[in-house]
């Protein structure tokens, strides 16, 4: 009886063990972030300033376009809106290797504001971070996004790193 309640204990645990306390939507991201490809994971706000220059001169879209081998996940978070009317005004949306999420949590700031997605910490809006296979290779964790930055970190991820 005793191994039988042991393997029983065992199985469901590892059900949940994995990521106790993850909300549906840090699921959902964890999953792509686990994939062997690349992931971009945004963290924005349709509220945030620095999240609008980011969009500026297509930057957002153009960018999604011209990486079709990595899967972009846009989350919104710490608003009511969940931005999709502002992100396809510009041009952000349709791509087949972007998702969009929203996050339940509204608060802006403040007590209450979420401080944590995956178990790591969001200190800014936006925050943008570069996954491979479910490891956290490169976090902009303030302040907007430089393309070419991006560019580099996403080439030096995809690198083999054998040396």
């Amino acid at each position: 009886m005793k191994r039988l309640l042991t393997l029983f204990v065992l199985l469901t645990s590892s059900l949940f063990a994995e990521n106790p306390g993850w909300l549906v939507v840090e699921e959902e991201v964890g999953a792509e972030a686990a994939k062997e490809q690349i992931t971009v994971v945004r963290l924005w706000a349709p509220w945030c300033p620095n999240s609008r220059a980011e969009d500026q001169n297509g930057g957002w879209a153009k960018f999604i376009t011209a990486n079709p081998n990595v899967q972009f996940v846009f989350v919104t978070v710490r608003s009511s809106d969940d931005g999709v009317a502002y992100l396809a005004e510009h041009g952000v949306g349709e791509q087949p290797n972007l998702k969009l999420r929203h996050h339940p949590n509204f608060v802006r700031k403040g007590l209450g504001s979420i401080e944590y997605f995956m178990d790591l910490p969001i200190s800014w809006v936006p925050t943008t971070w570069v996954f491979r296979e479910g490891k956290l290779r490169y976090a902009l964790n303030y302040g907007e996004v430089r393309f070419p930055m991006l560019q580099q970190m996403i080439a030096d991820t995809a690198s083999a790193w054998n040396h």
